[in-house]
């Protein structure tokens, strides 16, 4: 177990904010696997800061003089992905113009850290099993197997166990990647350390730009650890940032907070709340959270429609509609009558039954996609960034759904 002088000095080596018992703890998993070759796994919500602990274990091994290679693999189209980690022969492909080297080649007696691990397609995912088993690979185009020695370090941000219950992810490939798995907590989770960060990115943007740096009020103060920040440290880098730059007032107070925290008071809204049910879904992402309110919103207008087409099926066609004894405005010069007056509409036609319109999560995904797509004229780089996904995962889903 190391002490909490190591934890120390790896937060300040690496500029780790915070003193969260679950952000400690997994700092200190790291140093203790580090000295190892055991594959790592680390988990977190996207923004939590999993790209530090890869290059702890890196500095901390045996393996701190050779290669570090980052990978993101949400960033790499599906066709080129195999010739960029383990490389290709010339004319194995169109383009393929010279033998090029793979991450796994050059980084023999190194480390390879494999972001976004959840977003490999299957065959890539059974050439890296290989690897991790018996340390081989083969290029692209060839038939020669090469040997490699590397340390794998994997970041997810999605669950895996049901990525792998769905069919979408290897299960032997999950077991050999987590043989070390490290959770690293949202920051909705680490209290104070909220408020420590703030400090930290307010003092680093007011030395950047040259000016005061700003402070919260008490109100604020409690705003900000209730916010359930769901883009993580990277969302409370980026609206301190703003506010540092754009507020003049260095007090922040809840109302200029507030303008930058659009979701702040969410729970006053009640068809935003999650209703509980016995069936409540695991949500591995913000956009699925979404899919799911606006499923929820549509299914509350459906009975909405229905109950009053239900209302309106009881009625007679005639609405009694009682008058007051005398209107008091001025241009009446006639006394409206004391009895009540049936004021006749025309006959309500009969309602028509109110199907259920509700779409599954998988339909509603299918539908933005698709008119995303018809957005941008069918230009899927255009389309995955407004959809704040992968080309690589909209190439995957236009395929899943066949909107070819």
């Amino acid at each position: 177990m190391m002490t909490k002088a190591d934890v120390q000095q790896i937060k300040q080596r690496f500029g780790i904010i915070g003193n969260n018992l679950a952000l400690n703890r997994a700092i200190d998993v790291a140093l203790q696997v580090a000295p190892t070759d055991l594959s790592v796994l680390i988990t977190g919500e996207s923004g939590v800061g999993k790209e530090t602990f890869p290059q702890i274990i890196h500095q901390n091994s045996a393996r701190k003089h050779g290669q570090y290679i980052a990978v993101n693999c949400g960033a790499i189209p599906e066709g080129t992905i195999d010739s960029e980690l383990f490389g290709h022969e010339k004319g194995s492909f169109t383009g393929a113009l010279s033998d090029r080297k793979g991450y796994f080649e050059v980084a023999d007696g190194g480390t390879i850290f494999l972001d976004e691990v959840g977003e490999l397609p299957t065959p890539t995912q059974a050439r890296l099993l290989r690897v991790l088993e018996t340390g081989e690979f083969i290029r692209v185009g060839s038939s020669k197997v090469q040997k490699t020695n590397v340390r794998i370090v994997a970041a997810t941000n999605v669950n895996l166990l049901q990525a792998v219950s769905e069919g979408k992810f290897r299960e032997d490939l999950f077991y050999r990647l987590s043989t070390v798995p490290i959770s690293i907590p949202p920051l909705r989770d680490r209290g104070e350390d909220i408020l420590l960060l703030f400090r930290k990115f307010a003092g680093d943007c007011a030395e950047k730009y040259r000016m005061p740096a700003i402070h919260l009020d008490e109100a604020a103060r409690k705003i900000m650890l209730d916010y359930r920040w769901p883009g993580n440290v990277r969302e409370l880098k980026n609206v301190t940032e703003r506010i540092s730059v754009i507020e003049e007032s260095r007090e922040i107070t809840p109302e200029i907070l507030n303008l930058y925290l659009p979701n702040a008071n969410i729970e006053k809204y009640p068809v935003l709340v999650k209703h509980e049910t016995n069936d409540q879904k695991i949500f591995n992402s913000e956009r699925e959270i979404l899919y799911q309110v606006l499923f929820d919103m549509r299914k509350d207008v459906n009975d909405l429609k229905a109950l009053v087409h239900g209302l309106m099926n009881t009625g007679t066609g005639n609405v009694a509609m009682p008058m007051p004894e005398e209107h008091p405005h001025p241009i009446f010069t006639q006394p409206v009558p004391a009895h009540p007056v049936a004021a006749v509409v025309p006959p309500i036609q009969e309602a028509v039954p109110v199907e259920e319109q509700a779409m599954s999560l998988e339909e509603v995904e299918k539908d933005m996609i698709r008119k995303t797509l018809e957005k941008y004229n069918g230009r899927r780089k255009n389309a995955a960034a407004d959809l704040k996904i992968s080309e690589r995962t909209l190439y995957r889903k236009i395929k899943e759904y066949n909107l070819e």
